[in-house]
């Protein structure tokens, strides 16, 4: 499912750690996320797919695979 979300990024520290996309209503978990987005703090907007198909350990919300993003004020 390709959904379009606004959120702050965060970095969650479960197991090795992950990237977390945090919007209003969700926790989204990064799949494979940009080195651009890897930065805690700032506020985006992504375009991307929800992987259904991919587990995590960290496990925090649904993996969104990123295929767009930008920053927001």
């Amino acid at each position: 499912m390709s959904i379009q979300v606004e959120g702050t990024i965060e970095r969650k520290g479960f197991g090795t750690g992950t990237w977390a996309l945090v919007s209003s209503s969700e926790t989204y978990e990064l799949h494979k996320a940009p080195a651009d987005l890897q930065k805690a703090g700032i506020k985006v907007k992504i375009s991307g797919q929800i992987r259904e198909d991919v587990m995590t350990i960290a496990m925090i919300g649904p993996v969104l695979e990123v295929a767009s993003f930008e920053l927001v004020d």
